[in-house]
């Protein structure tokens, strides 16, 4: 279906669409890049031939390389130049009318056999899907921040998506060197379901006075070697798009305690204190400031990891249970996508899935919420004393 010589359009030449079109150029693809915006392609472009400039002083390509990946990439301001395109891949503003707009227009351009899909991070695809006359042919592809450098991509089938096109669009994606993983549409799909929890169990802790973001920060790093703390990772992420992804999947789950937002993430939200990007977020990188001390208790520090931990497995276990994707599926979108130290699953067994469990009945028990609920498979492979692996 797809070959080397196949044609990739991208819609979006922001930092998302640019990555992912330098990805599928670099594999040797025609690629068209599209945006309304002049000022933005001509950014867009000036950022690849930098970012290919540095790939060829660190010796990653040769000049050679560098120019045909160039000349593969067309920038445009025309739809109509997607008529050649056998993928095209959308990448704009995370809202469903614009999509289901654009999706529509798209389908009186290309051709009957081209694979129309989107990069969205919590939408459903099925619900984009319903905007065009062949719903079979849309499929989410969704590639992680930075693409250039991020290898995991989740495909998401619609309800009404060809079978052959998924698995043909996977093999593509794979040829471009990145590591696929298929999800169910479901709300936030695997990692941006999964992860919420990294975020949401972290900002709870701080509200309820446990510890300060720095100490939670710290404590995941070290009991958990995880990279980079949750207040760190939201504040890098940045507050528009890390705050609006876990409002989305809280509504779309009809509003489920285990994904309900954090009142002191809007407000950053709304004083525009968006993280780094803006110079503010949980923390202050302005120019002179000083960055706050944790609290190094490792006792504590271990209990605050027990408590994220045991919430990430939770809704790992949930993902699989609900058949949204396998456990080796989950574990492989957890270290690839979010750069996860370990997979959750393989963390359940290593912990004890019992003990895991243990830790999960007793936040149930003491705050006597939904949100702390055990998924079934937790509580069997628990009490049945079972292993992932």
């Amino acid at each position: 279906m797809f070959t080397k010589k196949s044609c990739i359009g991208v819609i979006g030449s922001g930092a998302m669409g640019s990555g992912i079109a330098q990805v599928a150029a670099t594999a040797g693809h025609e690629v068209y890049i599209f945006d309304s915006n002049a000022s933005a392609l001509e950014k867009a472009k000036k950022n690849l031939e930098a970012s290919l400039q540095k790939l060829v002083e660190k010796q990653k390509i040769t000049e050679k390389h560098s120019d045909a990946i160039i000349k593969n990439t067309n920038f445009t301001s025309e739809l109509n130049n997607f008529k050649e395109c056998d993928l095209v891949i959308e990448a704009i503003i995370e809202n469903l009318e614009v999509k289901q707009k654009l999706f529509s227009e798209l389908e009186k351009i290309v051709s009957e056999t081209c694979v129309l899909s989107s990069n969205t991070s919590s939408l459903s695809i099925t619900s984009i899907a319903s905007a065009v006359a062949k719903p079979e042919r849309v499929i989410g592809v969704h590639f992680f921040n930075p693409a250039t450098l991020m290898p995991l991509v989740e495909i998401i089938p619609g309800i009404a998506s060809d079978e052959n096109i998924v698995n043909e669009t996977k093999k593509l994606i794979d040829s471009w060197g990145k590591i696929t993983v298929v999800a169910k549409d479901t709300p936030g799909f695997i990692v941006n379901r999964v992860a919420r929890s990294f975020y949401g169990e972290a900002l709870r802790i701080n509200e309820e006075g446990i510890a300060d973001i720095a100490t939670i920060d710290w404590a995941m790093k070290e009991v958990g070697g995880f990279k980079m703390g949750p207040f760190e990772l939201m504040d890098l992420i940045g507050h528009d798009v890390n705050y609006v992804v876990t409002e989305t999947v809280w509504k779309q789950f009809y509003f489920d305690p285990r994904f309900k937002p954090a009142i002191a993430q809007k407000r950053l939200l709304e004083a525009g204190f968006l993280g780094r990007k803006s110079g503010r977020g949980f923390y202050n990188y302005k120019e002179g400031s000083v960055m706050p001390e944790p609290t190094k208790n490792k006792e504590l520090a271990i209990q605050i990891f027990n408590r994220i931990i045991a919430m990430l497995i939770n809704e790992a276990c949930d993902t699989v249970y609900l058949k949204i994707a396998t456990p080796e599926d989950v574990d492989l979108a957890m270290t690839k996508g979010v750069n996860y130290p370990k997979g959750l699953l393989k963390w359940a067994d290593d912990l004890g899935v019992k003990e895991v469990l243990g830790t999960l009945n007793n936040l149930y028990e003491l705050y006597g919420e939904d949100r702390y609920r055990p998924s079934l498979l937790l509580k069997f492979m628990g009490t049945n004393s079972k292993r992932f692996y």
